[in-house]
């Protein structure tokens, strides 16, 4: 593979050094393998058949009006912003084919790339691009040392740790938007504030209960602490004795910025804090979808082992958890009706999304009496992390919310916004929507 050089012009060339892939693409070995028309670049190895898995099929190109993919080809309408455009660019990249002028626009194509997931669920081939970007951005970090937003980002997890100095610093890059400048940050989107940590305290009198761990990651715990109250509630009412386990993060906020040394350290030390309640027998039940999903798919590529495997085939999503429950016919859950109910519109999370847990909201809303609800049909909100806070994606941000999401919810301004992941919430808000809730907040709500 043939390392990236950003040019203080801002112009971007490749050298003749060839390099090894950071993350473990032996996934993809096999990929290719007796199809003539396979592709497959020259170098990068398993990364390359990684990239080549795209088979040139136009479908991140037709006009799409449903599902996830493709949010920046969406607001660029431009196909090298395309999945497939930016496959080739790197194909031609791998093969020292490219040109400047096209290196070029695939920087600036893939640093517009969300990170959604869509592709890999709704491409012919799963190509996956969210994690190919990771790649791309390991690779570029081996010739130009990280920013320091790269860094205030991938360590986020760790500054959280400081709430009183965190609070500060919020408070102060939102004061004076110099500074925010400065740091390549959008003066338009203030960075959100540590929210006062919830006391929670699970019951400890129910020895012969069924065990389940709630893990409650970094973001979940100091920026959406009524959702951690209102999950453990939830899952005490249906009867499980509840473990917690606060603040460590698996290394998404270091993942997403290509500092995947940072990443592997956290991912790590959250599988040696996991390890007890794996071997206990107990379910690892997440909040924040990024996070928890992470779990089953990135983290593997880390080349953590195979603690990193079980770990992986035991973390479910919250509304998974309970609508496994429901469908095997355990689930002891009383919920009634509340006449101040407003009717709901769901956003799911494109993570959410991408591995179908969307069903696994559907099935959990219904056991929720005379509750009305609409699952709104749009792509990704635009927060994606840090994504939205970006200066450089202010613009494509605004413009993938306001395709959809933001017009459903101006025509009902009498509903509630569900909306799992703690980014999507952020940014309705910051637009001018209504504040959201986490589905464990809504179900918490009618407990009977």
């Amino acid at each position: 593979m043939t390392n990236l050089v950003r040019m203080r012009a801002g112009q971007c060339c490749v050298s003749d050094k060839a390099i090894e892939p950071e993350l473990d693409w032996s996934g993809y070995e096999n990929a290719g393998l007796g199809d003539a028309y396979a592709d497959i670049p020259k170098s990068g190895g398993d990364f390359a058949k990684a990239v080549a898995v795209c088979i040139n099929s136009m479908v991140c190109l037709r006009p799409i009006e449903k599902g996830v993919m493709c949010p920046s080809f969406r607001v660029h309408r431009d196909a090298a912003y395309s999945p497939g455009g930016r496959s080739r660019l790197l194909k031609r990249m791998l093969n020292g084919e490219i040109t400047a002028e096209e290196q070029a626009e695939l920087d600036r194509a893939m640093e517009a790339c969300v990170s959604c997931k869509g592709c890999k669920r709704e491409c012919d081939t799963n190509l996956d691009l969210a994690t190919i970007r990771t790649e791309y951005f390991a690779q570029r970090l081996k010739t130009q040392a990280p920013r320091l937003r790269q860094r205030l980002f991938a360590r986020l997890p760790q500054l959280l740790h400081y709430p009183l100095v965190m609070k500060a610093g919020v408070a102060l890059f939102n004061a004076f938007p110099q500074l925010a400048r400065q740091l390549g940050l959008n003066t338009e989107h203030p960075l959100p504030m540590p929210q006062r940590l919830p006391r929670l305290r699970p019951l400890d009198n129910r020895p012969e209960a069924p065990e389940v761990l709630l893990w409650l990651d970094s973001f979940t715990y100091h920026f959406s602490p009524a959702a951690a109250d209102a999950a453990l509630k939830v899952l005490e009412a249906a009867g499980f004795r509840v473990h917690l386990l606060k603040e460590h993060c698996g290394g998404r906020s270091a993942y997403s910025q290509g500092l995947l040394r940072d990443a592997k350290k956290q991912a790590q030390a959250l599988i040696n804090e996991l390890e007890p309640h794996l071997k206990a027998g107990r379910t690892v039940i997440g909040l924040e979808p990024s996070t928890l999903l992470m779990l089953r798919d990135e983290v593997l590529t880390l080349g953590l082992g195979e603690r990193a495997l079980d770990v992986a085939a035991s973390a479910l999503l919250f509304e998974e958890f309970i609508a496994r429950e429901i469908s095997a016919g355990r689930l002891k859950l009383a919920l009634q009706a509340r006449q101040d109910a407003k009717p709901i519109l769901v956003h799911g999370h494109c993570h959410q999304k991408a591995v179908g847990a969307m069903k696994s909201v559907r099935k959990v809303l219904k056991l929720i009496p005379e509750l009305e609800f609409e699952f709104i049909e749009a792509s990704c909100c635009g927060g994606g992390g840090s994504f939205s806070f970006e200066a450089e994606n202010a613009a494509d941000s605004r413009a993938m919310a306001e395709l959809a999401l933001m017009p459903r919810l101006a025509e009902s301004p009498e509903s509630e916004l569900l909306a799992n992941g703690f980014s999507c919430r952020e940014q309705v808000a910051r637009l001018g929507g209504p504040d959201g809730i986490h589905l464990a907040e809504l179900l918490a709500r009618h407990l009977a």
